[in-house]
């Protein structure tokens, strides 16, 4: 045993030095990969409406929310970082019948989530013009952006037939010219207003920073802030490229908390300076608040050179998100979980049927715009639709890293959450009652703007979301066997490999990577068995099932190999 002990001491000695040679994110890189992958401007407006107040939501939701998916995604990716992302980590806590659920929500949510943003393309394309009261009317025509969006999707999706090196560096240099110049510019320009001895347009004080608790409704806005910090599990994976992931991960994801919170904070109040709040509206604002700033500095020639970043920002997104979501639902789809029809590529091995499927509802959704009383009506719906899919996929995965510490307690994890199983409780519990409070929020009308009849509003929230959520899981019922493709690179769940049902508590300390590498060794194919803990609803069998071999004897599953908080 002391001989055995000794063995796996020194090859995970081995294993950390190797890591370090292969290092190569700094603690800086990844604290600004994870800025640049969060922040966005064009939601600003909205939080501007509660004048120093946002920063308590600001802060309040970086506590309840953006540090607890930065720290609790960093251990799940390590644990389980094959193919999948949340999909298979949903996987290994619930099965595969609420991971299903977890990626579609995702899916969708990002497929809802390109009407709004192309919004602001729109808006921003229409402030490039000369005369602002011109530029005000066109950009709250509904059939102009409606065009806009339509257009400019369409494109974005043909360009994403071709691959994604195609695009690749249109997103790089896209979220530099149309994210991160845009945002100093607001900055420093609204501060530059304010402290050149200009009336600020919202009341100050040190009692302004608490908000007012007594008018609920001034929460439903504020609940959509929670998807502001959305995306920074994505960098999650980067986690084992960096030198010493115990101590430098959690510097590098505070570092970048800390940055997206202010970026947020002094862009909201540049433009709370600057924007009477009676006339703050969610598509225009940020444009406008350009405009005044450059007016005041005799700049005015810069608003729609400013204008035109923005686009590019917005497009360089879009082509790039165009692509992302539906790679993900292809290779899940080719693991099984949808008909051959969906697993249809092109010579570039893009989805082009899941693409296609996926243009044609942001087209149905664009047409929205022109069904509701007003843009901004119909912004703040698809808006409030796309927090609460995505809210629903952290719950998941909040409730599944909670999960896997009882269910895979051994599991091999170069980072831990800190603290523990209890500290796993107090973060990853913050984290999910944080997203369960936003959740409930954003069903209630904002008393702010007009969304015509709220029973209407709600009303499509509520449809919207159960029929999404219903979706996938009749999907799931009704998958055959024959769906599952055998080139794909989709390998099983940990609890597959090793014969047991997931949930079922396993003291096994190898890790998944290992477990299938001694599977492919050993000869037999890498299939699916039909457990998952409900009677026969796993993933789809292959030609023979339960053929995935077990671990060779005499590998150890006992917990000499991780007790510490980064064991490897």
């Amino acid at each position: 045993m002391s001989d055995s002990k000794a063995a796996n001491s020194s090859a995970a000695n081995q294993q950390r030095a190797k890591s370090k040679q292969n290092a190569q994110i700094t603690i800086g890189a990844l604290a600004v990969m994870n800025i640049v992958a969060v922040v966005s401007l064009r939601g600003l407006p909205s939080e501007a409406e509660y004048g120093l107040s946002s920063i308590f939501y600001y802060v309040l939701a970086a506590v309840v929310f953006l540090i607890p998916v930065s720290i609790v995604a960093a251990e799940l990716a390590t644990g389980w970082p094959e193919t999948g992302g949340v999909f298979r980590w949903v996987g290994e806590a619930f099965g595969p019948r609420w991971a299903f659920l977890a990626m579609f929500m995702l899916f969708i949510e990002v497929t809802i989530w390109f009407p709004t943003v192309l919004t602001f393309g729109a808006v921003s394309l229409a402030y490039t013009g000369d005369n602002q009261n011109l530029d005000a009317q066109l950009a709250g025509n509904k059939l102009f952006v409606l065009a806009v969006v339509l257009v400019v999707y369409w494109l974005a999706t043909f360009i994403a037939f071709r691959g994604a090196k195609a695009f690749s560096r249109v997103s790089q240099w896209g979220g530099i010219i149309g994210t991160i110049i845009p945002a100093v510019i607001l900055i420093v320009l609204g501060f530059a207003y304010f402290f050149a001895g200009n009336t600020p347009q919202i009341q100050m004080g040190w009692g302004e920073l608490i908000p007012d608790f007594g008018n609920f409704s001034n929460v439903v806005l504020a609940a959509s802030i929670f998807l502001f910090y959305a995306g920074m599990e994505m960098n999650a994976i980067h986690v084992k490229e960096v030198k010493n992931p115990t101590r430098d991960y959690p510097i590098a994801v505070l570092t970048a908390a800390a940055g997206t919170v202010i970026i947020f904070v002094l862009g909201t109040l540049a433009i709370a300076f600057v924007v009477p709040q009676a006339d703050i509206n969610l598509t225009q604002s940020l444009l406008t608040s350009y405009n005044d700033m450059f007016e005041w500095a005799g700049i005015g020639w810069a608003g729609p050179i400013v204008a035109f970043m923005l686009l590019i920002g917005v497009l360089a997104g879009v082509v790039t998100w165009v692509a992302g979501p539906s790679t993900g639902m292809l290779a899940v789809a080719k693991a099984g979980y949808l008909p051959r029809f969906w697993q249809h590529t092109n010579k570039n091995g893009m989805g082009t049927h899941i693409l296609f499927f996926q243009a044609f509802m942001v087209t149905g959704l664009g047409l929205t715009y022109v069904v509701l009383p007003s843009v901004q009506a119909a912004y703040q719906i698809l808006s409030q639709l796309t927090v609460i899919l995505y809210l629903i996929m952290y719950m998941l995965m909040f409730a599944a890293a909670i999960y896997l510490r009882y269910s895979q307690p051994n599991r091999p994890r170069p980072y831990r959450v800190p603290g523990g199983d209890v500290g796993m409780w107090i973060i990853g519990g913050v984290g999910f009652l944080g997203s369960l409070m936003a959740f409930a929020f954003s069903f209630i009308p904002p008393d702010q703007i007009s969304v015509g009849s709220p029973e209407v509003y709600v009303g499509i929230l509520v449809g919207g979301a159960v029929v999404m959520v219903i979706l996938p899981f009749v999907i799931y019922a009704f998958r055959k066997p024959h769906w599952r493709d055998g080139s794909s690179a989709f390998v099983p769940f940990t609890w597959q490999i090793e014969h047991t049902h997931p949930g079922t508590v396993t003291e096994s300390s190898i890790s998944t990577q290992q477990l299938t590498r001694e599977a492919e060794a050993s000869g037999s194919p890498m299939t699916f068995s039909h457990a998952d803990g409900g009677g026969g609803h796993g993933e789809p069998a292959a030609a023979a099932p339960d053929t995935v071999p077990a671990a060779p004897t005499g590998t150890r599953r006992g917990k000499g190999t991780s007790g510490g908080s980064s064991a490897v």
